[in-house]
């Protein structure tokens, strides 16, 4: 498999997709354990990189607050840390601004839907799935944990390499906020 394609190989429920394509089961990953302590938002930066470039914010609606929550609670459900919920976030932010878009006519991108723009046609799952925000950051959660070291690496090229975007750098922009996110949501 080439550098190309390797990026492009995702995992959704334990099974590895290229491009669409099922690529075959993938090996289990261990998770790391969930620590209860509310975090602060420099507890959670202190255990991440720098956030890079200009940080964008956008005011949250209802809707939109709920659905980090989900993305919280995805994220806490599959035992991953602070970090991975930071990094979904920040995702779902650049992707969707967090909000749960259904099919949008001529401005869709492809078949793209959720909280994350994921794509049926590429494995991500049912369009009925990729809407559900849980399953969609379960899928997302298990792409990330196929990233080699993401624990330690910009959040951009974490994102990027799950995402396979045609815009690689543009979520850095979103790091503070869902950082704040995070920190402000993890327990409550």
């Amino acid at each position: 498999m080439n550098t190309i394609m390797r990026k492009s190989v995702l995992s959704v429920a334990g099974l590895a997709f290229a491009g669409g394509i099922f690529a075959g089961p993938v090996a289990a990953h261990a998770a790391t354990p969930v620590v209860d302590a509310k975090p602060t938002a420099a507890a959670v930066q202190t255990a991440a990189p720098k956030p890079q470039g200009e940080q964008s914010h956008i005011t949250l609606n209802g809707e939109q607050t709920a659905n980090v929550k989900a993305i919280i609670a995805a994220t806490k459900k599959a035992g991953l840390p602070e970090r991975a919920a930071v990094i979904s976030i920040a995702t779902s932010l650049q992707e969707s601004k967090l909000e749960n878009l259904g099919h949008l006519g001529d401005r869709n991108d492809h078949d793209s839907l959720g909280l994350f723009q994921q794509r049926p046609s590429s494995g991500w799952g049912t369009p009925e799935q990729i809407t559900d925000p849980e399953y969609s950051t379960t899928a997302f959660l298990k792409g990330l944990k196929q990233v080699d070291g993401w624990q330690d690496m910009p959040l951009t090229d974490a994102a990027q390499t799950v995402q396979v975007s045609a815009y690689p750098d543009a979520y850095a922009q979103w790091e503070q906020q869902a950082t704040d996110l995070v920190a402000q949501h993890w327990n409550s």
